[in-house]
């Protein structure tokens, strides 16, 4: 595992439980808007080592309740099924953030019950997959089949879409909603420069932006929300 950094404890990132982030390096896509531009590239340095995480989680246990794994993509290490194997002996729960470029991995890990929750990253709308993830051309297919293996209910999961004012409009969410009909929870969370942006010039939405974009897609799912933003 290339694990590239630790939030030691989080009550954000995996909801329902106190938590360590664990972030590895290397993706697949390169959003424009990324905060973690980082993290990106596969040469990206490790910061510690797969037994120092797992000392770290073990001397935790009973503080922490859960462990999410975070990236960069980290259906990408090879050794992402020992590590989460690990991880589980210890006694933790398993929260996996993906972009779902990697379908056969997903279902692989949530199969075999390696994984207690999925929060998989929604770009834009089918149509503009490209543009906003980055990437000249995407096998959308691949996003379709995360997407419905999700929805198949394995485990449970939400979607959830970063909204930058200059990448988004409200045409991609009327999209975004037939497309993701049925979906117990999906998130909309404004985009923040972290000063770590892959391109600078983003900017994020207001809260009225947000509601009015999220209104387009309540009527094809269970819980829409707002996610991280103020008043």
């Amino acid at each position: 595992m290339k694990i590239c950094g630790l939030q030691k404890t989080t009550l954000l990132d995996f909801p329902g439980h106190v938590a360590a982030t664990v972030f590895t390096g290397g993706c697949n896509f390169r959003c424009p808007f990324c905060h973690n531009s980082e993290l990106l590239e596969h040469d990206a340095q490790a910061a510690y080592t797969t037994d120092e995480i797992l000392s770290f989680l073990s001397r935790r246990k009973g503080i922490l309740e859960g462990v999410a794994i975070t990236g960069g993509e980290p259906t990408l290490q090879p050794d992402l099924r020992d590590f989460l194997a690990a991880v589980r002996e210890i006694g933790y729960r398993i929260k996996l953030d993906t972009n779902g470029y990697r379908p056969e991995v997903l279902r692989a890990l949530c199969e075999e019950g390696l994984v207690d929750y999925v929060a998989m990253d929604i770009k834009t709308c089918k149509e503009r997959y490209a543009e906003v993830s980055g990437i000249p051309f995407v096998m959308i297919e691949k996003i379709e089949e995360s997407v419905e293996f999700l929805k198949a209910g394995v485990v449970p999961y939400e979607f959830r879409t970063t909204v930058v004012q200059e990448l988004h409009t409200a045409e991609d969410f009327k999209r975004i909603g037939p497309w993701l009909q049925g979906c117990p929870r999906y998130f909309l969370q404004s985009f923040t420069d972290s000063g770590n942006v892959l391109q600078p010039g983003f900017t994020g939405c207001t809260k009225e932006e947000l509601t009015s974009f999220l209104s387009l897609v309540k009527p094809y799912v269970g819980q829409a929300a707002l996610r991280g933003v103020d008043g």
